[in-house]
């Protein structure tokens, strides 16, 4: 299997670059990344020796530059996992994520359409998404499923919902092989420090405040990243084409608990917290009905959050070089600049 993998460079793609590399039906994986503020060459590194990887740094709005790279490579699979990802940044930046969530997923599903065409021969494509689609829940014990109506509140998952939609009307009307797949909070190494787990994590091990929105009690159910990515792949191998797939870790919990944890963990104090006011359209609560997945795939998350929150703030005590190269000053000055509006402090 030949393999094309978009945002490689990010959090989740990157395990799944390397989760991929282990398997022994992939006889090719080709990387595109743009390399934006959240894409490190230093999270694909040790995959560059292997003969059947390659890296190619490319922004999947670059329709030409897609199309050439795609008739070269000519895979069997494309899995988008590039994104815009970050719910503040959207707040301020809104048409960065319109370019490359709805544009770059056109470019993708044009490319993947034109090589089935002149080949003659099914491409497969992944969409990957996110829960975030489906809007906000009530308290009341309910999960998003897969026909849950979306009803997006931010620029991001707009966006997400529209690449969603492109995606799947491609498959219906193209009659392209394509799932989409929606997974709720991943956490994990690598993660980048803007993020709720790895912002707290480095902040405490810096000794500053940790800013919680609101009253912290923002529910949101957290997945192991290798446990998303191994649904990624399930979904890839025995999908249902115009299917949509939820993802979840049967892991709700409470922002400020999870807070309270990693200063546990770390042996901080709990006076480190800092309620500052809430995100505008903060989604209450998050919770993934993944029956589907396991039905039809096999699937099930395998990481209990405990242990899984346990190892992550493990490696990026261990991974300090890592992540302080990323506080520095612009980082710190886009918070004071732009979520000092949101009454939060860097």
């Amino acid at each position: 299997m030949r393999l094309l993998v978009t945002g490689g460079c990010g959090f989740i793609a990157s395990t799944f670059l390397r989760q991929a590399l282990g398997r022994a039906e992939v006889e090719r994986l080709v990387n595109v990344d743009a390399l934006t503020y959240s894409g490190r060459r230093e999270n694909v590194r040790e995959l560059e020796g292997d003969a059947r990887f390659r890296n190619v740094e490319l922004d999947i709005c670059d329709a030409e530059g897609v199309e050439r790279l795609v008739r070269e490579e000519r895979p069997d699979a494309v899995i988008n996992f590039a994104a815009e990802s970050h719910v503040d940044r959207s707040l301020f930046a809104a048409r960065r994520f319109v370019r490359t969530n709805i544009e770059g997923t056109l470019c993708l599903l044009e490319a993947a359409r034109g090589l089935q065409l002149d080949s003659g021969r099914q491409v497969k494509f992944v969409q990957v998404s996110t829960d975030e689609v489906y809007g906000d829940l009530e308290d009341d014990g309910g999960a998003f499923r897969e026909d849950t109506p979306l009803d997006p509140r931010n620029p991001y998952s707009s966006t997400k919902a529209g690449g969603d939609l492109l995606a799947l009307a491609f498959a219906r009307t193209h009659g392209l092989w394509l799932v989409v797949t929606r997974a709720s909070n991943n956490y994990g190494a690598r993660q980048f420090p803007e993020k709720l787990i790895p912002l707290m994590i480095t902040n405490a091990l810096e000794d500053k405040p940790l800013p919680v929105y609101g009253d912290g009690k923002n529910v949101r159910d957290w997945l192991w990243v290798d446990d998303h990515c191994e649904g990624v792949w399930a979904a890839l191998q025995r999908g249902q084409a115009g299917q949509v797939y939820n993802f979840g870790g049967a892991s709700e919990r409470e922002n400020i608990t999870i807070v309270k944890a990693i200063l546990a963990e770390l042996g901080k104090p709990e006076s480190l917290i800092r309620f500052v006011g809430d995100r505008p359209g903060h989604d209450r609560r998050y919770a993934i009905d993944f029956s589907r997945a396991t039905a039809q795939l096999g699937w099930r998350p395998a990481m209990q959050f405990e242990e899984g929150l346990r190892r992550t703030v493990a490696w990026y005590v261990e991974n300090q070089a890592w992540w302080r190269p990323l506080r520095d000053a612009s980082f710190e000055d886009y918070y004071r600049q732009h979520y000092g509006r949101l009454g939060l402090k860097a």
